[in-house]
C-alpha cells in the first residue's frame, strides 16, 4: 500500500514540476513579447512538435510533390527528381537556417514582417509583408485548387463523377464552389481556436509521414523494375513530349531550371512556425528548429518518395507525355486498384490539412500587420476572439481573398509561379537587410544561432533566391511577371505617396506608459493573465 502511495506522490511530483516548467517557459514568452511592445493576444500552447507539424503539414510532401510532379517529369525527366529536387532542397534549407536565426531573437508573430522592420526600417518591414501576405493568399489558393483538384481526379470517378468530361464552363464553375467550399471550412476549423488546429496539424504530420513512406514501398514493392540510373538521366520532355507542360525549347539547361519549380513550390510556407510565434511555448528555441527541421525533413522524405515514383515508371515516355495527369497514370499502371484508392484518400486528407495549416499561417500574418495599422480595415483585422483566442477578422478575410483570387487565375501553373515569387521575395528581404545589419545593428542573437555561418549561408539563400523567381516568370507563365510588376508598382506608389508618412511600423519595445497601458488592456480584453506582476509595474 505505502509503495503505491509513494509511487502515486512522486507522479504527482512530476506533474508538478512539469508543469511548473511549462509556466516559466511561457512567463519569461510573454515578457519577450512585451520588451518587443506587444501584448499575449493569442493563446500560447503549442510545443515543438505542434510548431515543426504546421510548417511541416503546410510544405506536405504529398500536396505540391504530387500535383506539380509533373513539372519536373515534363522537363528533363527522372533528373529533375534525382538532381533537381535536392538541388531545390539546399536552397530551401540555407532560406530556413537564416529565418531560424532571426526567428530566435525576434519571435513574433509574422516575423518576416517584423524582422525586415527591425533590420532594414519601416519601409522595408511594410514591402516585406505585403509581398509574404500576398505570397499566403496566393500560396492557400493553390494549395486548395490542387486538393480539389487531385479529389476529383482520384475519388471523383467512384462516384461517377468526371471533371475532364465537363464542359469548360460547367467544370471552371464546379471548380470555383469546390475550392470555396474546402476554403470556408478551412476557415471554421481556425475560427475555433489553435486547440483544434494544432489537433488537426499534428494529425497531419503523422499522417504525411505515414502516407509518404507507404506510397514509396508501395511504389517499389509493385514496380515492374528498377533502374536508379534514372534517376541521373536527363531528357527532354519539354513541348508535347511532356504533355505540353512547358514550352519546347532547344536548351537542356533551362529545362532542368523549369523543373526546379517542382521543389520551389513544394519547400514553402515554412515560415508558419515563425507566424506562430507568440502561441509556442519557449518560442526563441522552439520555432528555428521548428523552420529547418520542416524543412530537411521534407526535403530527405520527399526526395526518396518522389524518387521511388520515378523508379516505378513503366515508360518514361508514355508518362511525361500525360503531363498533368502523369502522377495517376503511374499509379493506374503500377499498383493494385484498392491499394491504389487508399493511399489516393490519404493523400486527400493530408492536401486538406495542408491548406488548413495555411489559414492560420496566413491569418496570423494578416492580425501582425494588422495591429500595427498596416492593413485598410486594421483595426477590425487585429481583433482577437476573447472566446476562441484567434484573430477572427483575420481568418476570414485571408479565406475570401484565396477563393477570389481562383477566380481571377484560374490556371494551377500561373497561381503556383505567382505564390513562388511573391514568398521567396518575401523570405529574401529579411535576409538581405541581416547580412548587412548582422554584427553592426544587429548584434544579439537568440539561444538559437548558426554563428559565423549566418552570413555566407545568407548570401546563398539571396543568390538561390533569385534563381527560383527567374525560373518563375519564364513561359508559359508570363502572366506571373506581368502580376509581379503590377504590384511592385502599385507597392511603390501606395508606400511614397501615402504609407510613408502615415505608417509607423513596430512599437520600439515599451518605449512609454501610453504602450504599457495598451498592453494591459489588450490583454485583459481576451482575458490573459500576466505571469507575475503588470507589465505597467515591470517598467515602472
Amino acid at each position: 500500500m505505502s509503495q503505491h502511495t509513494d509511487e502515486g506522490a512522486r507522479g504527482d511530483a512530476a506533474q508538478e514540476s512539469a508543469g511548473a516548467e511549462k509556466k516559466a517557459a511561457v512567463d519569461a514568452d510573454v515578457q519577450t513579447l512585451h520588451s518587443l511592445g506587444y501584448a499575449q493576444e493569442l493563446l500560447r500552447r503549442m510545443g515543438s512538435f505542434s510548431n515543426f507539424a504546421i510548417s511541416f503539414s503546410i510544405i506536405c510532401i504529398i500536396a505540391g510533390g504530387l500535383t506539380s510532379f509533373q513539372m519536373g517529369l515534363s522537363s528533363v525527366g527522372g533528373a529533375a527528381i534525382g538532381i533537381g529536387w535536392p538541388l531545390g532542397c539546399v536552397i530551401s534549407l540555407c532560406v530556413a537556417l537564416t529565418m531560424g536565426q532571426v526567428a530566435s531573437a525576434f519571435p513574433t508573430a509574422g516575423g518576416l514582417y517584423h524582422w525586415s522592420s527591425i533590420l532594414g526600417g519601416k519601409g522595408w518591414g511594410w514591402a516585406t509583408a505585403w509581398f509574404n501576405l500576398l505570397g499566403l493568399v496566393t500560396v492557400l489558393a493553390a494549395i486548395n485548387v490542387g486538393v480539389y483538384l487531385f479529389a476529383m481526379n482520384a475519388l471523383g470517378p467512384l462516384v461517377g463523377v468526371r471533371i475532364a468530361e465537363m464542359p469548360p464552363e460547367q467544370a471552371m464553375l464546379v471548380q470555383i464552389v469546390g475550392v470555396s467550399l474546402i476554403t470556408i471550412s478551412h476557415a471554421v476549423f481556425n475560427h475555433l481556436g489553435i486547440r483544434v488546429t494544432t489537433l488537426l496539424t499534428d494529425f497531419s504530420g503523422y499522417l504525411i509521414l505515414v502516407v509518404s513512406v507507404a506510397l514509396t514501398v508501395s511504389m517499389l514493392v509493385f514496380a515492374p523494375e528498377r533502374d536508379p540510373s534514372r534517376l541521373f538521366s536527363f531528357t527532354n520532355y519539354s513541348g508535347a513530349p511532356g504533355g505540353g507542360v512547358w514550352p519546347a525549347t532547344g536548351s537542356m539547361g533551362l529545362a532542368f531550371l523549369l523543373g526546379l519549380l517542382l521543389p520551389a513550390y513544394t519547400i514553402t510556407g515554412f515560415d508558419a512556425s515563425a507566424h506562430t510565434s507568440e502561441e509556442t511555448i519557449n518560442a526563441s528555441e522552439n520555432v528555428p528548429r521548428g523552420i529547418v527541421r520542416a524543412v530537411l525533413v521534407s526535403g530527405v522524405f520527399g526526395w526518396i518518395m518522389l524518387s521511388s515514383i520515378v523508379l516505378a515508371i513503366p515508360d518514361m515516355d508514355a508518362a511525361a507525355a500525360k503531363g498533368g495527369d502523369a502522377f495517376f497514370w503511374i499509379v493506374e499502371h503500377v499498383l493494385p486498384r484498392p491499394l491504389a484508392i487508399a493511399l489516393y484518400v490519404g493523400i486527400a486528407i493530408a492536401q486538406y490539412l495542408c491548406g488548413l495549416a495555411t489559414v492560420t499561417s496566413t491569418s496570423r500574418m494578416t492580425f501582425a500587420f494588422a495591429r500595427d495599422g498596416g492593413l485598410p480595415f486594421s483595426r477590425h483585422l487585429k481583433q482577437v476572439s476573447p472566446t476562441f483566442r484567434t484573430p477572427v477578422t483575420a481568418i476570414w478575410a485571408c479565406s475570401i481573398l484565396a477563393i477570389l483570387f481562383t477566380v481571377y487565375t484560374p490556371v494551377y501553373s500561373t497561381i503556383t509561379a505567382v505564390c513562388v515569387i511573391f514568398l521567396y521575395i518575401s523570405y529574401v528581404m529579411p535576409t538581405l537587410v541581416g547580412i548587412h545589419a548582422h554584427g553592426r545593428t544587429w548584434t544579439r542573437m537568440g539561444p538559437w544561432t548558426i554563428g559565423a555561418l549566418y552570413k555566407p549561408i545568407a548570401v546563398v539563400s539571396v543568390l538561390g533566391c533569385l534563381l527560383l523567381m527567374f525560373v518563375s516568370v519564364q513561359p508559359p507563365n508570363e502572366k506571373a511577371l506581368v502580376i509581379t510588376g503590377a504590384v511592385l508598382a502599385v507597392l511603390a506608389v501606395v508606400w511614397f505617396a501615402f504609407e510613408r508618412r502615415r505608417f509607423q511600423g513596430p512599437p520600439q519595445g515599451l518605449t512609454s506608459q501610453e504602450r504599457v497601458a495598451a498592453i494591459n488592456a489588450a490583454e485583459a480584453a481576451v482575458g490573459q493573465r500576466p505571469a507575475e506582476s503588470s507589465t505597467a509595474d515591470k517598467v515602472a
